[in-house]
């Protein structure tokens, strides 16, 4: 089972983006985004960790979620809010992190 389906499964609406620009611009167009699952090596002209920094400074209230697994960035290096899942991860470790973000149960 995928990430997306996983997520799916929860009751979101999953939209898919194939890297940080295509993520922004999506965010510019989707009114009502909640949530961000983004990894931190993307193509593009930014990694996973720029996205969230500028999805934090541009829509503060978007929950992010972060992963990666190459790299446990430091907490320092996360926006203010966003959660760490290391891969490989389980189905039901993705649905506790998102659960815990956004309070859906």
């Amino acid at each position: 089972m995928s990430s997306a389906d996983v997520i799916r499964d929860l009751g979101f609406e999953v939209i898919e983006a194939v890297d940080a620009d295509h993520a922004i611009s999506l965010l510019e167009s989707v009114p009502g985004v909640t949530v961000v699952f983004t990894d931190i090596q993307m193509p593009g002209s930014m990694d996973g960790l720029l996205l969230a920094a500028v999805i934090r400074d541009r829509w503060p209230p978007i929950a992010l979620l972060v992963t990666s697994g190459k790299m446990r960035p430091a907490s320092t290096d996360m926006p203010t809010g966003a959660r760490f899942i290391s891969k490989p991860y389980s189905p039901f470790e993705l649905k506790g992190q998102l659960q815990s973000l956004t309070g859906r149960y």
